[in-house]
């Protein structure tokens, strides 16, 4: 019966909040799964179609919206580099609430990134957001009225690329994994005042900008893990101690851990990558004590899968889509492919899944919607018009896109 019990524990324990449709709380959404079970979210929609509201962009950037009711935060930069904002839109009619500016200058990023990267997190009282003025990093709480209530200042920020990270909160804790270029730390800061909680140092390599995620354990407790360069490391997620380590191994020079982990039927995966094309996918059985680098290690692939776009995790099966385009259902326990389809478009942005519907978004702005089940079907495509980088969010039984020229909100009209 225990054993049982733990099976099923294991199963529904990466969508711990998935009951909560009202709100997208943190990059990728509850607990960073990137699932949302909201039933109403329309299959077929374009820039015009089953569009309830579209604001146009003046500002720049490519962190995506999180919502906590009728509250859309979003994170921008002047296209000139010398003003990043913090907004607040109505997440129902698309009115500008509010607009906080940041003093900033130009600075160096990736094609593909941009000045504005880093995802704000929100826990219904206040929002917290990673400001990069293109030298240092600090670390904003805000209220829902715009008011600063606290600023934590991180320091410089070294980066090939420039900074992505994003921001979640625990409790009373924001915990940020301050993972850069010869430099790592996971940091906790007290939400109400920006006390520092914990200061954990972290083995650095390349700057990395995978979220941690929350798993629950057969005790009850939560573990937070953290996936990077150095490995996968869980801690316990109220005192910030370590639970057990995995160090990550590998043939030529160290990758970059850019897509966020997933867990799944008991495994944790986390994907690496470079710019020249190098990939390493890892997949880790969860649990045990101290270093499980010889003992965890259930199965890895060094060449199929994504390097920025995070997958996706359902029961058994795991679903991903590559930089490149290619579309892909495993099993998480032994990595057997089951089907691999070809989209028409490179893809930046983080795939969702939605009432069981895979929702994969081009670069060029095409929304591809697939059934997420061990066999492959498209649903329907669709086309924005525009391009996207970002990841989508889902709250109030309506989807958010950020395109480059405008924020889309696409739901079903109401009668």
């Amino acid at each position: 019966m225990r054993l049982i019990f733990f099976t099923f524990l294991v199963l529904i324990s990466p969508a711990l909040c998935l009951a909560d449709t009202t709100n997208w709380s943190r990059f990728r959404g509850p607990n960073g799964t990137g699932i949302s079970d909201s039933k109403n979210i329309p299959l077929k929609f374009s820039n015009t179609e089953n569009i309830l509201w579209k604001l146009p962009l003046a500002d720049v950037g490519n962190s995506s919206p999180v919502i906590w009711g009728n509250h859309l935060f979003l994170h921008s930069s002047l296209p000139d580099g010398t003003k990043r904002f913090l907004q607040c839109i109505d997440s129902n009619t698309g009115k500008l609430l509010w607009k906080k500016s940041f003093n900033a200058s130009v600075a160096k990023t990736h094609i593909k990134n941009s000045l504005a990267s880093c995802t704000p997190a929100t826990d219904g009282e206040r929002v917290y957001n990673i400001i990069w003025d293109g030298k240092k990093i600090a670390l904003y709480a805000h209220d829902f009225k715009g008011a600063e209530v606290w600023k934590k200042d991180l320091g410089a920020f070294i980066s090939q690329h420039g900074p992505g990270h994003s921001p979640i909160v625990h409790g009373n804790k924001v915990i940020f994994n301050n993972d850069q270029d010869g430099a790592a730390q996971l940091l906790a800061f007290d939400s109400k005042t920006g006390k520092t909680l914990w200061d954990i140092p972290r083995k650095a390599f390349r700057a990395c900008y995978s979220t941690p995620l929350f798993n629950t354990l057969e005790n009850g407790k939560l573990e937070l893990l953290v996936a990077t360069t150095a490995g996968i490391t869980s801690y316990d997620a109220d005192k910030g101690i370590e639970n057990w380590t995995y160090t990550w191994s590998f043939s030529k020079m160290p990758l970059r851990t850019v897509a966020s982990p997933v867990v799944a039927a008991g495994v944790i995966l986390a994907c690496s990558g470079d710019g020249a094309g190098d990939r390493h996918l890892i997949a880790v059985k969860l649990g045990g004590t101290g270093d499980v680098t010889p003992t965890n290690l259930l199965w890895e692939n060094r060449k199929s899968f994504p390097y920025v776009p995070s997958m996706i995790s359902k029961q058994e099966y795991i679903f991903s889509v590559t930089d490149k385009g290619m579309a892909m259902c495993n099993l998480a326990v032994s990595g057997k492919e089951l089907w691999s389809e070809r989209l028409d478009s490179p893809v930046t942005a983080s795939p969702l899944m939605i009432d069981n519907n895979i929702f994969a978004i081009g670069e060029n702005g095409d929304v591809y919607i697939f059934q997420a089940e061990g066999s492959f079907k498209m649903i329907n495509k669709n086309s924005l018009g525009e391009p996207v980088f970002s990841t989508p969010a889902v709250a109030n039984d309506k989807l958010y896109i950020r395109g480059k020229d405008h924020l889309f909100c696409i739901g079903k009209p109401v009668k």
